[in-house]
């Protein structure tokens, strides 16, 4: 087995992170979660205009903190006669919800499908804006300037939480089986679903992005879906006075501090020689999760499609 490119698979298994937890992390994730509850969901169905013999398909708009109206592709099994599964699906960077089809074997397993669009990224999820500081470049940083309530990670991490409390809500869904997936930002989002919804029973991340940024500057990995970070530093704190407040600030939206809030099953994809999202930050999520765990390594793949992978999630979520 060839080495990761950052350090040798052995430490990679023990490797805890380096980011910062600030020490009023608890706190702030349950005054968080206090607000999204407090947040009427106001959910709303409308039947979507692509359709499939298999399942119902819906555009499902609902309110995340702050009042911003938040979409959904809602894929429902038609004739469904008893609460079954679902699964919670997040995209990745920048990216939307994607394609129907995506959700549709699952719809046809009877699963209630809902494939969630980050606010303010690429579908239609509304973004509410309003944070002091610099809104030009990268979701990462953006709020870094304002209060630490107003990181526009927090938002979308509670968009994922009451999208779970919406679809455990639903008629035809068992709120006990639901699931939870996504590649690169998207395995960052599920792992922060299930640590924020602990009733989340299987989850299953790919190469989850949103973990250890400090561990991405200092190997110089600042780059690609990480280069808001460097560009940060460079026309905000160019001599790093403020390091250690920037990282311990970046450490209420690092996922691997919420890992071990997670209580479901999780499958974690990793592929070994990923330079965007490097194994070391992926690990140190995974090496703080304490539910029952697994690995699927790729030595020799980066951030790309994981061959046979897709099949290998849909067998895992057959077992919700």
């Amino acid at each position: 087995m060839p080495l990761t490119f950052d350090m040798p698979l052995e430490k990679l298994r023990t490797y805890q992170g380096i980011t910062p937890r600030p020490a009023d992390f608890d706190a702030y994730w349950e005054r968080a979660l206090e607000e999204m509850r407090a947040t009427d969901p106001a959910p709303a169905i409308a039947p979507a205009a692509f359709q499939a013999p298999c399942a119902e398909c819906s555009d499902l708009f609902f309110t995340g903190v702050g009042g911003a109206r938040i979409y959904a592709k809602l894929m429902r099994p038609r004739g469904l006669t008893r609460p079954g599964p679902a699964l919670l699906m997040f995209h990745g960077y920048a990216g939307s919800s994607g394609d129907w089809l995506n959700g549709l074997g699952y719809a046809a397993a009877g699963f209630t499908v809902a494939a969630m669009d980050c606010r303010g990224q690429g579908g239609r999820s509304e973004d509410v804006g309003g944070v002091r500081g610099n809104t030009q470049h990268g979701h990462i940083i953006r709020g870094l300037d304002d209060a630490p309530d107003k990181l526009l990670f927090r938002q979308i991490y509670l968009d994922t939480a009451q999208l779970a409390r919406v679809v455990m809500g639903l008629d035809g869904v068992d709120p006990g089986r639901v699931g939870a997936t996504g590649g690169s930002q998207g395995g960052g989002l599920t792992l922060a679903c299930a640590a924020l919804v602990p009733s989340i029973r299987r989850a299953a991340p790919t190469f989850p992005f949103l973990c250890d940024y400090r561990r991405v500057w200092e190997m110089d990995q600042a780059k690609g879906a990480y280069t808001e970070l460097a560009e940060y530093f460079r026309r905000f704190d160019p001599l790093h006075e403020r390091e250690n407040e920037i990282f311990t600030t970046l450490g209420y939206i690092d996922v691997q501090h919420l890992a071990p809030r997670i209580r479901a099953e999780v499958s974690m994809a990793v592929g070994l020689m990923d330079t965007i999202c490097p194994p070391s930050t992926q690990f140190a999520a995974y090496n703080k999760i304490d539910s029952a765990k697994s690995l699927v390594l790729y030595p020799d793949f980066t951030h790309e499609g994981l061959p046979g992978l897709s099949d290998r999630i849909f067998q895992f979520m057959l077992g919700l």
